[in-house]
C-alpha cells in the first residue's frame, strides 16, 4: 500500500493506523499547492478531488476520505483491535466518532485556515469549535480514548485534528481530559513512528 500524504494535514490519521495495525506500506508527500507528488507525477491523476489523504492500495486501487480509508485498513488486520467487528452496535459507536470528528471537528477548522477569513469571522468559527471540543473533553472522562479503554482509528483521527488547534490560536486550556488524552497518544510507540516518518517530531 501507498499513502499520499502532506505532513501535519488530516493525512496523519490514516498513517497513525497503518502503522499501528502494522500494515507494510509506502508514503508518498504530495504538494498541494502544485498537485505534485513527490515523484513528480501528477496527484489529480491518483486522485481527482486533489486533497489528501489517498491510499493506493497493492492492486492499484486507490480508496480516498480519511473515514473510509481508516476503517478499510482497520478491516484489514482485525486483531490489532484499531476498530469493532462490523455489523456490531460497537462499530456504529466508531462510526459514530468518526463523522462527528469529519464533520463538527475536522470541517470546521477550514474557515481558521483562510487567509482571506474576516478575523470576526474566524472568532465565530473558534467559539462554535470549542464548544464542540468541550463536549469531547466531557466524553472522555474517566476514560483512556473515545471508545473506553482500548486505541482506535477514531482516537488516531481525534489526535491529529486536536493538534492544529495552537495553529489556530484554539485555546483548549480548560479540556484537561483532551490534554491528558493527547498525552497518552503521543505516548504510544507507533503514533512516534508515524509522526517521526511525516517529519512533526
Amino acid at each position: 500500500m501507498k499513502l499520499y500524504y502532506a505532513p501535519g494535514a488530516c493525512s496523519i490519521s490514516p498513517h497513525i493506523a497503518l502503522c499501528e495495525a502494522g500494515i507494510a506500506h509506502q508514503i508518498e508527500k504530495v504538494d498541494l499547492k502544485a498537485k505534485k507528488t513527490e515523484s513528480g507525477a501528477d496527484y489529480l491523476a491518483i486522485n481527482a478531488k486533489g486533497y489528501i489523504p489517498a491510499l493506493q492500495l497493492d492492486n492499484g486501487e486507490v480508496l480516498v476520505e480519511g473515514v473510509a480509508i481508516v476503517q478499510y485498513i482497520a478491516d484489514q488486520k482485525p486483531e490489532s483491535g484499531l476498530a469493532p467487528k462490523a455489523g456490531t452496535m460497537e462499530r456504529y459507536r466508531l462510526m459514530e466518532w468518526l463523522t462527528f470528528i469529519s464533520s463538527e471537528l475536522h470541517k470546521a477548522f477550514s474557515p481558521l485556515f483562510n487567509p482571506a477569513m474576516p478575523d470576526e469571522a474566524k472568532k465565530i468559527f473558534r467559539a462554535r469549535l470549542a464548544q464542540r471540543f468541550a463536549y469531547v473533553d466531557e466524553q472522555l472522562a474517566g476514560k483512556n480514548y473515545l471508545m473506553g479503554a482500548n486505541f482506535s482509528v477514531a482516537d488516531g483521527y481525534l489526535y491529529n485534528i486536536t493538534r492544529w488547534a495552537k495553529r489556530v490560536e484554539l485555546d483548549l486550556s480548560g479540556c484537561h481530559n483532551i490534554a491528558a488524552f493527547v498525552t497518552r497518544v503521543e505516548a504510544r510507540p507507533k503514533v512516534v513512528e508515524a509522526l517521526k516518518a511525516e517529519g512533526l517530531m
